[in-house]
């Protein structure tokens, strides 16, 4: 004749249920939470590293759980719902802290990451006056007559000699050479640059 295998936790019955067990661990009867431990640490790894994935934390996190059992087994309500559940409820609520604080964490490291790339603030007033001040040539440019305009251009910005931009413009060499220095005369007033 076989005999019956009953596997722990499963309700069929050699010792006190779970429920009861909590009952003395409250009262702090510690083999009663040593049998507490042996029904769930198993399945509290299991939920715990089904939702972090990770084992040193699931670990690490399943131990909290079993503390906090330990710790908190007068709360226990059999009426509100079975023993089981109450324990996995800690458990899943605790793997999702881990999750969440995780992901704050790598949140914060990247906001961080971010700030160390931000420009200092003399490389941002640089970059501001600069804009402004070519803003200012470049309005200041719009004063001019077109060849005055054409003549610095092409001298200052391009770069070309006298005669070059002379050639350029089919002008007199000596009426480029006016019109560059008036021109250079009226930016200079209108930049409101002092020599």
């Amino acid at each position: 004749m076989r005999e019956a295998v009953h596997i722990a936790g499963t309700g069929g019955g050699a010792g006190p249920d779970l429920s009861e067990l909590l009952g003395r661990v409250a009262r702090g009867d510690q083999d009663a939470f040593a049998a507490v431990y042996d029904q769930i640490c198993g399945p509290v790894l299991g939920l715990v590293r089904s939702v972090l994935r990770d084992p040193a934390q699931s670990e690490e996190v399943a131990q909290e759980v079993l503390v906090e059992v330990w710790r908190s087994a007068a709360r226990f309500q059999p009426d509100k719902g079975s023993a089981m559940s109450w324990v996995m409820t800690f458990a899943h609520r605790r793997a999702v802290d881990r999750v969440r604080s995780a992901q704050a964490s790598t949140d914060r490291e990247h906001r961080a990451a971010l700030l160390d790339h931000t420009p200092a603030f003399d490389e941002v007033t640089e970059q501001v006056e600069a804009r402004l001040e070519h803003e200012q040539v470049r309005r200041c440019l719009r004063t001019l007559t077109e060849l005055q305009r054409q003549s610095v251009t092409l001298a200052y910005y391009r770069g070309l000699t006298y005669r070059e931009v002379a050639e350029l413009l089919a002008q007199p060499l000596g009426t480029v050479k006016t019109r560059l220095r008036d021109g250079l005369i009226r930016l200079r007033d209108c930049l409101g640059v002092t020599a």
